[in-house]
């Protein structure tokens, strides 16, 4: 039986290593179909990051707590722009260009007030669902319906199956997101059992380490896209897992079992579309997420957990 130190090494050490090669084969795959890596971190690595919170929000609506299936999704989205970008801006500024802006800021403009104003009488149909399930198609369709020239040369990282071709990059990035998301549950075991150990609160580990855990892979991956000078892909991952969380996670939830949500969860809903909006905003005026711009997301994301740990008080 591993201990909770050894979850957590073993869970950082599958972080990194996953989050390279996944960044690696993300890179590989957008130059062989001749994708811009911004579409490539959004609709491949978007939707392997989400599977987290799709498992945890099915497993949710079957059981009918549709508190956490719905609470999940609006947490780790809030928690991908505020920790996430954050965090990796704080390292590297993150720039994007403005057509690029233009073109991706929509499908999660469409995605965060669709599910404002699907959840905002606290339920949640499968009709609901399959809407968002259409909408999820079109979004993939339009992703990867453009090619583009791309003439900057990529940096790669690990040269392992440089010259194969794209299923064996496929792989490749399959086996960067199994790394990801089995490293991130190694370190939430690892921390739930620390902080249980101490006495911290169920709900505290929930808000926290849980919320925090499912958004690992994306830390991880954009970081390290940061930091090998692909601010695009950082940005693009956090759009993309926001629009799959909604579309994908929340479609596949309400499809399954309708959702009904008994607390008031208006201001968190207000809360992630105004955060939303901020990020956007930020992004529109300088072309990039300076580390001044992280610093105020860290501490928005600060402020969300503070408002919601004294609402339990």
């Amino acid at each position: 039986m591993l201990s909770n130190i050894e979850l957590i090494i073993i869970g950082l050490i599958m972080l990194y290593f996953g989050g390279d090669i996944l960044v690696t084969g993300s890179t590989r795959l957008a130059k062989l179909f001749r994708i811009s890596p911004f579409i490539i971190s959004a609709a491949v690595v978007g939707c392997g990051t989400s599977a987290p919170e799709l498992a945890v929000s099915v497993l949710a609506s079957l059981h009918g707590y549709g508190e956490i299936a719905l609470g999940n999704v609006i947490g780790s989205n809030i928690a991908n722009i505020g920790l996430v970008l954050g965090l990796t801006a704080l390292i590297v500024p993150l720039k994007i260009e403005e057509q690029r802006l233009k073109e991706e800021a929509p499908p999660l403009i469409v995605a965060s007030l669709l599910i404002v104003g699907f959840a905002w009488n606290n339920y949640l149909s499968r009709i609901e669902g399959s809407v968002m399930f259409i909408l999820l198609f079109i979004y993939l369709w339009k992703a990867f319906e453009k090619k583009e020239n791309l003439q900057v040369e990529l940096e790669e990282g690990s040269h392992f199956l440089k010259n194969k071709g794209p299923a064996v990059q496929f792989c490749f990035i399959l086996a960067g997101l199994t790394m990801l998301v089995l490293g991130a549950n190694s370190m939430v075991d690892g921390a739930t059992g620390i902080a249980r150990e101490v006495g911290i609160g169920e709900w505290f580990i929930g808000v926290s380490i849980v919320a925090v855990g499912t958004s690992l892979p994306e830390l991880v991956f954009s970081m390290i896209a940061a930091k090998r000078g692909h601010g695009e892909m950082a940005i693009g991952n956090v759009f993309g897992s926001n629009v799959f969380n909604i579309l994908m996670v929340m479609g596949a939830a309400s499809s399954i079992h309708p959702l009904t949500v008994k607390e008031y969860i208006h201001p968190d809903l207000i809360y992630t579309m105004v955060l939303t909006f901020i990020l956007l905003i930020m992004i529109r005026r300088g072309r990039e997420i300076r580390r001044r711009d992280g610093l105020f997301l860290i501490l928005f994301y600060g402020v969300y957990i503070g408002l919601n740990g004294s609402s339990v008080l």
